[in-house]
C-alpha cells in the first residue's frame, strides 16, 4: 500500500498543500493505507450480511 511518486494524487496533494516530496510521501502513504484497510474491513463486515 505504499504510494509512489507516479501517482497523480500524490502530486495533487503535494502541490495543493505546498509540501515537499518526503513529507507528501509520508502523509499520502499513511492516508492511502488507512483508507485501504478501512474499505477492506467494511467489505469484510458487509460480505456475510449481503452475500
Amino acid at each position: 500500500m505504499l504510494s509512489h511518486v507516479t501517482d497523480s494524487g500524490f502530486w495533487l496533494v503535494s502541490r495543493f498543500f505546498g509540501m515537499d516530496e518526503k513529507t507528501t510521501l509520508k502523509t499520502w502513504t499513511v492516508m492511502e493505507t488507512t483508507l485501504g484497510l478501512s474499505a477492506f474491513a467494511l467489505a469484510a463486515l458487509l460480505w456475510p450480511v449481503l452475500a
